[in-house]
């Protein structure tokens, strides 16, 4: 399968690797590694701009390492020299794939080098929505001694939206803390799911059976407000819901009036259409609610895993190779 002309039989020298991502090359072994590559790497990270900064450099971009911030027409304008677009993670519902392919781009991600990280995070919450340890913090803190008594997870049932690499691993830790597993998921893998115990419903029988729901989706329109009021008024009063997928995914206007009417225990949110989030919103006046700044996959094995999958997909590119992760594979035709 040939590459485009652009890519094939290119060596190091001058190559131009912008990130939107933060994460990218900061931790392990990939500092050394990218130093060794001779490669500038350009780091679009402002967050104060919707692209990072990206636009300021694209012109002379070769590689584009993708984080958050989209990659679409808008930003592909004048990117005469970029070669293919590097997801620095899973999700590439932030990527543009027809603009991309219009242009004759290959796009790859990193499937499951952020996956345990983000399993891990899920049980952090759960944990927390469990026994009030955001609350008990506080109370410290600031000098009280509020003690709420908080819930076992023991014998309670998790509900997983997406029984793919990331919930895979999820579930099996559940299942070590003695929890019973259901899922939700349009390609369900059953022979795991028949090796691990775990019940297959779907989506709206999900909710009213679990005592925590984590949302493991993609984002994007096929799954906007898929969590919306009548969804969360078939969960129990009792259950918590995590969204540690995208924040489309769940309408918060309708989660927080969940919460404050007792509708729902409460709610784990990592993930938000907007980053930085309004914290204007009512969701953010909360007691049980418990927010991280979308660090679900933000551990230093993660980041590394992630940063050496994207450094060896461009050298990859570079020797003329097409990355076995090609998530767009027609561009190589010619």
């Amino acid at each position: 399968m040939p590459l485009p002309h652009s890519i094939a039989g290119d060596t190091a020298s001058g190559i131009v690797v912008a990130t939107t991502s933060p994460g990218f090359g900061r931790h392990g072994q990939l500092p050394q590694v990218l130093e060794q590559t001779g490669w500038e790497i350009i780091r679009c990270t402002d967050t104060s701009r919707p692209d990072g900064g990206l636009s300021d450099h694209i012109r002379r971009v070769d590689f584009l390492v993708a984080g958050l911030p989209p990659v679409n027409a808008e930003t592909l304008k004048g990117a005469d020299r970029l070669r293919a677009v590097l997801k620095h993670g899973v999700g590439i519902d932030s990527i543009d794939m027809a603009a991309c392919t219009a242009r004759r781009l290959p796009v790859t991600s990193t499937p499951a080098a952020n996956s345990n990280a983000v399993a891990e995070l899920a049980v952090g919450l759960m944990f927390s929505l469990s026994r009030n340890i955001a609350q008990g913090h506080v109370s410290v803190t600031s000098g009280g001694w509020e003690r709420r008594p908080g819930i076992e997870v023991a014998g309670k049932v998790l509900g997983i939206v997406g029984l793919g690499n990331i919930g895979k691993l999820l579930a099996k830790k559940a299942i070590g803390l003695g929890m019973t597993v259901v899922a939700a998921d349009l390609y369900p893998d059953r022979i795991f799911m028949a090796d691990h115990g775990i019940e297959l419903l779907d989506l709206d029988a999900l909710l009213t059976r679990a005592d925590y729901v984590s949302l493991h989706v993609f984002g994007g329109a096929g799954n906007a407000a898929l969590i919306g009021k009548d969804r969360l008024a078939l969960m129990k009063p009792t259950a918590c819901l995590m969204n540690l997928a995208r924040g489309e995914v769940v309408d918060n206007d309708a989660l927080a009036d969940a919460i404050e009417t007792g509708r729902l225990r409460g709610a784990a949110i990592d993930a938000f259409v907007t980053e930085p989030p309004d914290i204007s919103h009512p969701l953010f006046r909360s007691k049980n609610v418990v927010f991280t700044p979308h660090s679900g996959a933000d551990s230093l094995e993660a980041f590394e895993n992630m940063g050496m999958m994207v450094v060896n997909d461009i050298k990859d590119f570079l020797a003329g190779i097409s990355p076995s992760r090609v998530l767009n594979p027609e561009v190589f035709a010619s």
